[in-house]
């Protein structure tokens, strides 16, 4: 199988079957195999039900699944529980709502297929980046000061511009090595999946993508502060124990 698309959904049953359709779209047109893995996060609403009506008929050599649980775990375990689920020779995972178009994944393949890197992170931050849409100035000045704490308190190199895009692919055995060892439920697992892949050696690159802002994010930078820090803390000390039971 070519490629593994895991798109993780919490409440997003106006949006899940434009994913689920985009998706099937970009893998048929391009010729690729692969899976396209809903994992709904607890959602209130109808999320599954809408994403197993999707398609009905999918192209061939694309297969398509849905896994709900019935708790709500975060951002960060629903992407786990897609990718451990992956046997695509590349894995991604693309945020619902389609803020990055498909096509897009091809700039990432090439960046891995060429041999720049084991894992091709999108940015919206990039000079060659087009935003259809902007973030508002609120969470443009809450994404700048999580960067800044990512840097300096949590030692992520400056040259990463954008560690929390939800559009990012991988190596499929590098993306379910390091998400196996990954203990991050929510919205910050991402920082712990980059510091795990420098402490393995794995290369990292960024690649510009077109960017809609989705404005009915289920990221409240108000409610989500705390237990986002509480993350970041977790992570740092869990990084550390790890650094000196390797030493």
């Amino acid at each position: 199988m070519d490629i593994s698309i895991v798109i993780p959904a919490y409440d997003e049953s106006k949006k899940i079957a434009r994913d689920i359709e985009a998706a099937a779209a970009f893998l048929e047109n391009n010729h690729f195999t692969g899976q396209i893995i809903v994992v709904d996060d607890g959602s209130k609403d109808n999320t599954a039900e809408a994403a197993k009506n999707a398609v009905t008929n999918p192209p061939a050599g694309t297969e398509i699944k849905v896994e709900r649980y019935n708790h709500h775990r975060g951002k960060g375990y629903a992407v786990r529980k897609g990718i451990e689920q992956t046997s695509g020779e590349y894995v991604m995972f693309a945020d619902s709502g389609l803020c990055v178009p498909y096509e897009d994944t091809l700039r990432g393949l090439e960046l891995i297929k060429g041999g720049d890197c084991d894992i091709a992170h999108g940015s919206r931050k990039m000079r060659e980046c087009r935003i259809e849409r902007d973030q508002s100035l609120y969470r443009h000045i809450c994404s700048k000061m999580f960067h800044w704490f990512a840097i300096h308190d949590m030692k992520i190199p400056a040259e990463f511009t954008d560690t929390q895009c939800g559009f990012k692919i991988y190596r499929g055995d590098v993306g379910r090595h390091l998400y196996g060892e990954c203990i991050t439920d929510g919205f910050t697992f991402d920082i712990e999946i980059i510091m795990r892949a420098q402490k393995e050696g794995y290369k990292i690159k960024e690649f510009p993508i077109d960017w809609t802002c989705d404005r009915d994010s289920r990221l409240s930078p108000t409610r989500s502060s705390w237990s986002v820090l509480s993350e970041l803390l977790t992570i740092r000390k869990v990084m550390a124990k790890n650094k000196n039971l390797s030493n």
